[in-house]
């Protein structure tokens, strides 16, 4: 008897006619979604694993430079952001077997070792994959080296092509390993994410 004097009073409120002329709470629309931004990985990968992270994305940029060098003299913005690296760039050309010592020394102690996460072992590897499609562009260099013509126009267009995508990898994988996020590099990810286990 009681719970149907609830009930019953319950509804009397509802259609009450004071409660459409001064409604006291606002009502939320059950119907309306919610959407809510979401971090993937809710910062859960430390600061070194992102600054390790980040620093294996510059491998792939100084094996690649020379093929900036039709850009770099061209367009100043890019030499002023490309200066303060200079030094480091000249360090890695110094040996020749720096860019086969740094490989090794990423694929053996970083890539196939459990104890670092697999956030740092994945970018490092897909910083890997891209320096080993570097092999490609060197061969079709070597093997068509115009002088002069549209054949060099061509090469100059493939090789600027080659560095500006390195140049765009280095500055999208190192920023988002900064930030935390999971850069996902077109053609080197799904290799990447085969190798490591």
């Amino acid at each position: 008897m009681a719970i149907t004097n609830l009930l019953s009073t319950t509804i009397t409120l509802k259609h009450s006619p004071f409660l459409l002329l001064k409604p006291t709470t606002k009502l939320r629309n059950p119907k309306r979604p919610t959407i809510r931004a979401q971090s993937k990985n809710d910062d859960s990968v430390d600061g070194p694993d992102r600054l390790i992270s980040a620093i294996t994305y510059f491998y792939p940029f100084f094996d690649g430079v020379q093929y900036g060098k039709y850009v770099i003299t061209q367009f100043a913005p890019i030499q002023t952001l490309i200066q303060p690296l200079v030094p480091a760039i000249r360090v890695f050309k110094s040996f020749p077997l720096n860019g086969l010592l740094v490989f090794f020394t990423l694929y053996f102690i970083v890539v196939r070792n459990p104890n670092f996460s697999r956030y740092v072992r994945f970018n490092t590897m897909q910083a890997i994959v891209l320096d080993v499609l570097l092999i490609f562009p060197d061969l079709l260099e070597r093997s068509f080296n115009p002088s002069d013509g549209f054949g060099l126009d061509l090469m100059m267009s493939f090789d600027s092509t080659v560095f500006l995508f390195l140049l765009v990898s280095l500055v999208y994988g190192s920023s988002s390993c900064l930030l935390g996020q999971l850069p996902r590099l077109p053609i080197v990810a799904e290799a990447a994410d085969r190798q490591v286990l």
